[in-house]
This record gives structure tokens, sequence and C-alpha cells, in this order.
């Protein structure tokens, strides 16, 4: 009896601990969108690092941001992955910097890493103003399972 009892405990254990997922942000990739949406004139990744410098250095030339979020995901999660980008603007003087929040549902394509891309709109940056930090974070439900953020967060 004490066997079947110690059998049904470490059965019930190993199913409860197979059906936590897991999660980690492995990369953050900022980029800054042109007037018109893009983010580099071709599809060649020299030439988006290329028109990234360009406009960092002209910022009239910016209308909005875009996070591209490389994530992995390991189990089932009980509930979809959301990846939530916080921002900081410039502080105003005499004024906390302004804080905005942006939420993207995290879906998984594939067996390995997933990216999501998580966009700020063009009247959105106009509100928050120059981006100062951020932080990526990875969350199931309620709870965060990850988290990666810029030097100055």
């Amino acid at each position: 009896m004490r066997f079947v009892a110690a059998g049904i405990a470490i059965l019930v254990a190993a199913s409860l601990s197979a059906s936590a997922a897991t999660g980690k942000i492995l990369k953050v990739l900022p980029q800054f969108l042109d007037t018109k949406g893009r983010n580099s004139l071709s599809p060649s990744l020299y030439e988006r690092d290329a028109y990234q410098v360009v406009l960092r250095e002209h910022p009239e030339r910016r209308s909005a941001m875009r996070f591209y979020v490389e994530w992995k995901g390991k189990g089932t999660p009980s509930t979809p992955f959301v990846v939530r980008i916080e921002l900081r603007g410039i502080a105003e003087q005499g004024n906390l910097p302004k804080e905005m929040v942006l939420e993207e549902a995290a879906i998984p394509k594939g067996w390995l890493s997933h990216w999501t891309a998580v966009t700020m709109t063009a009247a959105q940056y106009k509100t928050l103003g120059e981006v100062t930090a951020w932080r990526a974070t990875l969350w199931e439900g309620k709870q965060m399972v990850s988290s990666q953020q810029s030097f100055l967060w």
C-alpha cells in the first residue's frame, strides 16, 4: 500500500512539473521606423544597420519605433505568453520622465526560438518623445518569466 501511494505521489509531481512552462528572452532589437514605417530600405542586414544609423542621426526622419524580441519557451504554458516593453522618455525640466508600456501576444511558431515584433505607433512615439531606456519582459499570465533591459534602465 505504501508503494502504491508513493507511486501515485511521484506521478502527480511529475505531471505537475511537466505542465509548467518556462520562457527566456534571448535578444531585443530596438529599431527606428521612418515616416513610411520602414526600418530598412532593402532586406539586407547590412543595409538595415546602415539605415538605422541614418535614422539615429536624423530624428526628423523618424516616426516610430519597433522592438523585435527573440524569445524561447519550454513546456506548455497555462496561459499564452505576452511580450511587454516598458519605455522611458526624456525627463522635462522639473518632472520625471514619461513612461509607456506596450504589449504583444507572443505566439510560438516552430520548435526553436521565436520573434515577436512590438511596435510603437507614430502617435505614441510623439507623446513619449526620445526613448532613453527600455525593458522587455516575457509574461505567462500574471507571472514574469524573463526580462532584458537597456543599460540605462
